[in-house]
C-alpha cells in the first residue's frame, strides 16, 4: 500500500460550477448546450457539478413549455448534481400572471393591487391585461399578459411578440392565444411550482476561478441582472433572500446600467466576490463580473454558459464531437 500522507499532498480538484445564461423559450438551444457541457466536462464531473441557471426561461422563443419540462426534470435525472434556478424578470411576470408568485410578506395585503399605482400611467400604452383574474394581479403580470398591438421594438429590431415582455410565444407553447386567461388552467401545476420556487439570489462560498491573478477562492453571488451600485449590498441581499413580491418592480432582476458593475463595497471586501448574471443580452467578462446572456432571446444568437474554475465559454452552437 502507498503512503497515506501522499494523498494529502495531492491537490483537491475544484468543484465544477456551471452558469447558464438566459434560455428564453429556446428548447433546442438549451438541449444542445446541455449536451455540449456534458461532452466537454466529462460525465462524472458533470454529474456532480453545481449548475446555476441565471433566469429568463420563458418568452421570445417558441418552446417555453418544453424548457420548463426539461428544467423541472433535472433534479431526478441528475440526482448528484446541485441545481439553482434563479428568477428572471420575465419569469417573475409569468408567475404573476398564473398566480404562482409567493405572497407578499406581512404586513403587506395579500392582493397585489398596490403594485399598480407606480406604473399606471403606462397602462394604456402597454395595453395592460384586464381580463378575467386581473383584479388582484401583480402589475408585472398585467404588463406580461398585455398587448403592444404589434408595435415595433427598436431595441430588439423587431415587432413586440404580444406584450412588452414578448410573452406571445409562451402563451402559444401552452396551446392558448396571447392574452388568454385560459393560460392559468393550461400551465401544469409542476410548472407553477417551478415558477413559485425560483430563488432571487444564490450565494456560494469557496468557488474557485482561474483569474488574471491565478487561481482564486471566491464568494459567488448570482442574481439575474446584478446588484445596484448605489445601494447597500446587504440590504439588497436581504430583499432578494426574502423574495419581497410587494415591490412593483425588482430592480436587481430588471435593471440595466445601475447593476452592470460590481458594487465597490464588494470590490473592497476581504474575500474576492464573483458577481454573475444574465439578463443584459451580452457576454461580458470583466475580472470577477460575469454577464452570461449572449443570445438575449434572439433566434439567431446562441445560448451560452461559463464553466468555473476554467472560465471556459460554451455555446449551443459548439460542436465538440466534430472531427478537427
Amino acid at each position: 500500500m502507498g503512503d497515506p500522507s501522499e494523498a494529502l499532498d495531492r491537490p483537491i480538484p475544484h468543484r465544477t460550477v456551471i452558469c447558464i445564461g438566459d434560455v428564453h423559450g429556446f428548447f433546442t438551444k438549451l438541449h444542445n448546450l446541455w449536451t455540449n457541457l456534458e461532452t466537454l466536462i466529462g460525465p462524472i464531473p458533470f454529474s456532480r457539478a453545481l449548475v446555476i441557471f441565471l433566469g429568463d426561461y420563458c418568452d421570445r422563443g417558441p418552446d417555453t413549455r418544453r424548457v420548463l419540462d426539461f428544467l423541472s426534470s433535472l433534479p431526478s435525472a441528475y440526482p448528484d448534481q446541485s441545481h439553482v434556478f434563479l428568477c428572471g424578470n420575465h419569469d417573475f411576470a409569468f408567475a404573476a400572471f398564473v398566480s404562482a408568485l409567493p405572497p407578499p410578506p406581512p404586513p403587506s395585503p395579500p392582493s397585489f393591487v398596490a403594485t399598480w399605482a407606480e406604473y399606471e400611467a403606462n397602462s394604456e400604452r402597454e395595453g395592460w391585461f384586464s381580463g378575467e383574474g386581473h383584479e388582484g394581479m401583480h402589475v408585472q403580470g398585467r404588463r406580461w399578459g398585455g398587448s403592444m398591438g404589434g408595435r415595433w421594438n427598436p431595441k430588439k429590431g423587431m415587432a413586440y411578440k404580444g406584450s412588452i415582455y414578448d410573452a406571445g410565444p409562451t402563451f402559444e407553447s401552452y396551446g392558448v392565444p396571447h392574452g388568454s386567461p385560459d393560460l392559468v388552467k393550461a400551465v401544469p401545476e409542476t410548472h407553477k411550482k417551478f415558477l413559485s420556487d425560483l430563488v432571487w439570489v444564490h450565494e456560494e462560498e469557496d468557488v474557485w476561478i482561474n483569474s488574471a491573478a491565478g487561481m482564486q477562492c471566491c464568494r459567488l453571488i448570482a442574481v439575474h441582472a446584478g446588484l445596484d451600485k448605489s445601494k447597500g449590498v446587504e440590504e439588497q441581499l436581504r430583499i432578494l433572500r426574502a423574495r419581497d413580491t410587494s415591490l412593483p418592480k425588482v430592480g436587481v432582476l430588471s435593471g440595466r446600467v445601475n447593476v452592470w458593475d460590481i458594487p465597490k463595497e464588494l470590490q473592497s471586501s476581504e474575500k474576492p466576490t464573483i458577481l454573475v448574471s444574465g439578463h443584459h443580452g451580452k457576454l461580458h467578462i470583466d475580472g470577477l463580473r460575469l454577464i452570461i446572456d449572449e443570445g438575449g432571446g434572439l433566434e439567431d444568437l446562441p445560448v451560452a454558459a461559463i464553466i468555473l474554475p476554467s472560465m471556459k465559454i460554451v455555446r449551443d452552437i459548439d460542436n465538440f464531437g466534430a472531427d478537427s
